[in-house]
């Protein structure tokens, strides 16, 4: 039997005022050399080369890249040719083709390069009640099945038109870069009412500014040089990869989440006031 339905209002509704801690708090992490060492585009250029949906030549600009990357980290030449990238890998593939290819690079590709200690944290932003999103320039799909592996809360990522099921090679919007990332986050944030003062973000290259700028707790990981001195300059945090400062860093989420609950707890209305009161 269906309960009964509630008798009609017949004044104005009260509701507790929300307060900071019924806000929730974000966490952004980059993807590449953040969360795992090298390109996640590059893994997916490999294995589409080795089931000849590409050919080699086809993959040298991303062999150049991800060897690049790694060793100097991103720079705007990288990402001037990073639609060209994207777009040459996914026409014609098929939303199948794309998510089967997904599940075998994440399993047998981008698992094992994965950062042990950034996942950890990742995790740690978790079992605090946090929401985490991974941000990237790479395809969608890939940071999705990633975020999902991981049980995260969800990704955002370069996404590519489908028509009928089969890629067209056209960009829905623009790269997922610099700028547009802290542009994702805001609107992010702002759908799901967390004040970004209170939300996080990670990221190894200078062309993430705009998002590390964006929150209130910014961390840098892996830098590069010229974020290395930005930060240095700013006081933010350092993340090096080592036991010692991902402790520090695990540490410094729980003091930030008590400082969240400290201030919600001084901010609530006395008496549990209500809304229309």
């Amino acid at each position: 039997m269906c309960p009964a339905a509630p008798p009609p209002a017949t004044g104005p509704v009260t509701r507790p005022i929300p307060t900071a801690s019924d806000r929730p708090i974000l966490a952004f992490f980059d993807v590449d050399n953040t969360l795992m060492r090298g390109t996640s585009l590059f893994q997916l250029g490999r294995e589409a080369m080795q089931r000849r949906l590409i050919t080699w030549r086809q993959l040298l600009p991303f062999a150049w890249h991800q060897l690049s990357f790694i060793r100097k980290g991103e720079n705007d030449a990288h990402l001037a040719s990073a639609k060209e990238r994207a777009l040459g890998l996914a026409g014609g593939f098929t939303q199948e083709q794309v998510g089967e290819i997904a599940e075998h690079i994440w399993e047998h590709r981008i698992k094992g390069r994965l950062y042990a200690e950034t996942v950890a944290l990742a995790q740690e932003h978790i079992a605090k009640g946090h929401e985490v999103w991974l941000l990237s320039a790479t395809p969608v799909e890939i940071g999705a099945l990633m975020a999902r592996h991981l049980g995260l809360t969800g990704a955002l990522g370069t996404r590519v038109e489908v028509v009928d099921g089969v890629y067209t090679g056209r960009l829905v919007g623009s790269v997922l870069h610099k700028g547009e990332k802290a542009v994702a986050a805001r609107e992010l944030a702002e759908r799901a009412g967390a004040d970004l003062a209170d939300c996080w973000a990670y990221s190894d290259s200078r062309n993430d500014l705009p998002l590390l700028e964006a929150v209130g707790n910014p961390t840098v990981v892996n830098p590069d040089a010229i974020l290395a001195i930005h930060a240095l300059r700013h006081e933010w945090p350092v993340l090096l990869l080592t036991p010692r400062s991902i402790k520090e860093a695990q540490r410094r989420v729980r003091r930030r989440a008590r400082d969240v609950r400290r201030r919600a707890r001084r901010a609530e209305p006395e008496g549990g006031a209500a809304a229309g009161d």
